[in-house]
């Protein structure tokens, strides 16, 4: 009978570990970056400042049963304000217009501490489909006993996709800005 009792517990116990947990962005431990190339020939990093997400994990999976994110295009940072501005303009985010893009994740594929996360892009009112590569995902329980997770999301869109057009031809061939832009978030989150 005692056998019993405690294989009872021991399924009782992981089916509560498997229940997964709704976590809070540490914005003081995550980073919303891009990089484009600039003149064909170096990168131009930038971030933005003021996002938020809703995270759903299960950490003995390692698995996401939902993610989605807020990012206000306002907040865009690559470090000189006159091309902030200019990004921020119709030309590109056209920000006064369209203060918020948006991610929904539709689907996740685990694999070890990597996965693959599909979802819907929203970009200047256009939505489309995008799919992240999920890389290092790792919890820990912090210094307060708090779980944490931490990933990093990284993927390519076509920003004329999203009518972000400005563009200058380059007298020798090329153009001032590509229209690939890569995508790389830092998350750190706490358990609610």
């Amino acid at each position: 009978m005692k056998l019993v009792t405690r294989l009872a517990s021991a399924v009782v116990l992981t089916l509560g570990l498997a229940n997964a947990s709704e976590f809070a962005l540490d914005k003081a431990h995550t980073n919303v970056g891009f990089t484009v190339k600039h003149l064909m020939i170096t990168n131009v990093n930038g971030s933005f400042k003021a996002y938020d997400a809703n995270i759903d994990f299960d950490g003995v999976k390692k698995s996401f049963n939902s993610f989605s994110a807020t990012v206000e295009t306002q907040s865009i940072d690559t470090g000189i304000e006159k091309r902030d501005e200019h990004l921020r303009s119709e030309d590109f985010f056209f920000s006064e217009k369209f203060p918020k893009m948006t991610f929904e994740m539709k689907s996740y594929v685990a694999d070890g501490d990597e996965g693959k996360m599909k979802g819907d892009l929203t970009i200047r009112g256009i939505t489309k489909p995008v799919t992240l590569e999920v890389e290092d995902i790792a919890m820990i329980k912090d210094f307060d006993g708090n779980n944490r997770v931490g990933f990093t999301l990284k993927g390519k869109i076509n920003r004329m996709d999203y009518d972000l057009k400005w563009n200058k031809a380059l007298e020798f061939g090329g153009v001032a800005v590509s229209d690939e832009v890569k995508i790389v978030v830092d998350v750190q989150a706490k358990e609610k």
